[in-house]
């Protein structure tokens, strides 16, 4: 059984305000992200469920439906193919749970997370 150290798995920075470490399991992709106060993700979607768990700083999601801003110590879970852009209101650090594994971050076709 594996033991995965966050010390020993390299950082992406996909552009200059959004970094990420990430483990892909059998079944679920782990992200511990990084980003600084206005970074943005821009609106996608993805066939995952994901769970965002923020232990430091602020992010405002943005629905087709409706905003909702969590914080540190917040959890928000977003079912599958549900539209959604982030913004960074203050620099925050957290851990993004997909299920299943994010095969297009396998693949290289996160193209909207390296602009």
């Amino acid at each position: 059984m594996p033991v995965h150290r966050w010390s020993e798995i390299p950082r992406e920075q996909m552009n200059p305000s959004f970094a990420r470490q990430v483990i892909h399991a059998e079944r679920i992709t782990i992200a511990k992200v990084f980003l600084t106060k206005g970074s943005i993700v821009p609106r996608h979607h993805h066939e995952n469920e994901q769970i965002t768990v923020l232990e430091r700083g602020e992010l405002k999601f943005v629905f087709d439906d409706h905003e909702a801003v969590i914080g540190a110590g917040e959890v928000m879970q977003i079912p599958p193919n549900a539209p959604h852009r982030v913004e960074a209101l203050e620099e925050s650090e957290g851990y993004d749970l997909f299920s299943p594994i994010r095969s297009d971050w396998l693949r290289g076709d996160d193209a909207y997370l390296r602009k």
